[in-house]
């Protein structure tokens, strides 16, 4: 089975190819570009050095957010129209989910964090389960970083992601959380894991509907402004 893995809901854009969960390609493309200009080039492009037609695909699998209203837009928005033109189905991943992926094989409890601007994080709480997946501890959020500190549970958590990096020397004050430097990979979202949870979920039967498929925004009312992360 291959399955093309999508990533557009920060600042950056990945992209992957996975045969089985052998990963056959990869892009990631940093800050600085807006995701309109960049995610299908970068699809062609894929494709194009793989050698892997549309036509080849089995699976979609695409992150849904929380993230940057306008990049978890476009890229439920390209997958959906991917799925709806060839039939092929869809899986939505979180993207804090995604970044726990990061963590493996860690034993304890990972948060990931997205920055949200204005002393806010989107934040999750999960433990790898058995099969090596992460496996949720407390749901998906939005908070202030000051009350994400005070929730820390007493053991120590991995923290990763924009989040983690921008808020690190506090997270370290509390002493209850462990963060890698800024410019860890750990701290980046990558479209391969979001394959890898795809094919996992897909295999379990939970696909999406390609009509209703649709972005998993956290800050509702700015959603339905329009406004940004």
């Amino acid at each position: 089975m291959i399955t093309l893995a999508m990533e557009c809901a920060t600042d950056t854009v990945g992209l992957a190819l996975l045969e089985g969960e052998e990963i056959l390609a990869e892009f990631y493309l940093g800050p600085g570009r807006h995701h309109a200009e960049v995610l299908l080039p970068a699809l062609e492009k894929l494709l194009h050095l793989s050698g892997i037609p549309m036509g080849k695909i089995d699976l979609l699998a695409c992150t849904t957010g929380p993230g940057s209203f306008t990049g978890v837009r476009i890229g439920v928005s390209t997958v959906k129209g991917l799925a709806l033109a060839t039939g092929r189905p869809i899986v939505g991943v979180s993207t804090l989910e995604t970044l726990a992926m990061n963590a493996f094989p860690s034993p304890g409890l990972i948060c990931p964090l997205l920055d949200a601007r204005r002393d806010q994080v989107y934040a999750g709480l999960y433990r790898m389960g058995p099969d090596g997946f992460p496996e949720i501890v407390t749901p998906d959020r939005l908070t202030d970083i000051a009350q994400l500190i005070r929730d820390l549970p007493a053991d120590e958590v991995d923290l990763i992601g924009d989040g983690a990096v921008r808020y690190r020397n506090r997270i370290l004050e509390s002493r209850h959380g462990r963060c890698d430097p800024a410019g860890s990979r750990r701290h980046r979202l990558h479209a391969s894991a979001v394959g890898l949870i795809g094919i996992h979920r897909y295999s379990q039967g939970r696909g999406e509907d390609p009509l209703t498929f649709s972005p998993r925004y956290l800050r509702r009312f700015e959603a339905e402004a329009g406004g940004g992360t």
